[in-house]
């Protein structure tokens, strides 16, 4: 059976300038025909434009560029490959997809689908997280550039610099019939499992489990954070004391000012933010 793809790599990203030929011959050495869309189009653009023609949708780039193709992917359902070639790429670590090029082909060029829930937050949907507050602020002032010099390093580097200036907000919560004050530096919402270059949502979270996890960070010290950083990296931040954690499939937050939304490690918008779970969205192709 011929399979056919429409390719979406993304060659501003970390490894994508440098791995697209590749990935293209050995995509058809694998048997894909490839459609290639207009270079000017956006990826939404290029997934509403060829939809009709392809059986899958694969894209080359971070948890960025996987994010624009969710809504688009959901609209058309359309399965979705990954070729994981961005900085962090916590989507494709969610889902135990190989780093290495030639197996991520491989896996795209298959035929095992898992499907995953995404997140919604203002009818924009997200696999990973959104999140308002600190990593908002660091997803608003960390380049491309420096993604691309630093990697993974570079989120740490600049969410240092970032916390340290950073000072708590007031919010309030929406969720179970309550309405709940709260004083924080971050609010995450969370689908899959991994955000942030390897940082856990919750130690037990998985992109299909049926709900959204929620933690607020209630810190009023830096050096806090540095203490809390172990317990991110392991999604146990929960068992702190002064971190507010709790599952939830639909939430409203308000602020007194607008405060941007971070969903992906992308800028969608300000709050006010409503946040939902929709089941089984998209289908990815997994090993």
């Amino acid at each position: 059976m011929s399979l056919r793809a429409l390719l979406l790599i993304n060659r501003f990203s970390r490894h994508g300038q440098r791995h697209w030929q590749q990935a293209v011959d050995q995509l058809r050495a694998a048997g894909v025909m490839i459609v290639m869309p207009d270079p000017s189009l956006s990826i939404a653009e290029a997934i509403d434009r060829h939809a009709a023609e392809v059986d899958r949708v694969i894209v080359g780039g971070g948890d960025g560029s996987l994010n624009a193709a969710a809504d688009a992917l959901i609209r058309h359902q359309l399965p979705l490959a990954i070729l994981p070639l961005g900085t962090a790429n916590d989507l494709a670590r969610t889902l135990n997809l190989p780093r290495d090029l030639p197996q991520a082909i491989a896996v795209a060029a298959g035929h095992k689908l898992r499907a995953i829930d995404v997140g919604i937050v203002n009818q924009r949907a997200f696999f990973n997280v959104a999140s308002i507050g600190f990593s908002a602020s660091l997803a608003k002032n960390l380049t491309a550039a420096s993604k691309k010099r630093w990697g993974v390093l570079g989120y740490a580097l600049a969410a240092i610099k970032i916390f340290r200036q950073s000072r708590p907000f007031t919010l309030w919560l929406e969720h179970d019939g309550k309405r709940e004050k709260v004083k924080t530096l971050q609010l995450s919402v969370g689908n899959g499992r991994f955000y942030g270059g390897g940082m856990a949502v919750a130690e037990d979270a998985a992109p299909d489990d049926g709900r959204l996890d929620v933690y607020s960070l209630e810190l009023h010290h830096w050096w806090e954070m540095m203490a809390l950083l172990p317990a991110l990296r392991r999604g146990t931040q929960g068992r702190w004391r002064k971190v507010r954690a709790f599952p939830a499939t639909a939430l409203i937050v308000e602020t007194r000012r607008p405060h941007d939304i971070n969903a992906d490690g992308e800028i969608v918008g300000t709050t006010p933010a409503h946040f939902s779970l929709r089941r089984h969205a998209v289908r990815v192709f997994v090993g």
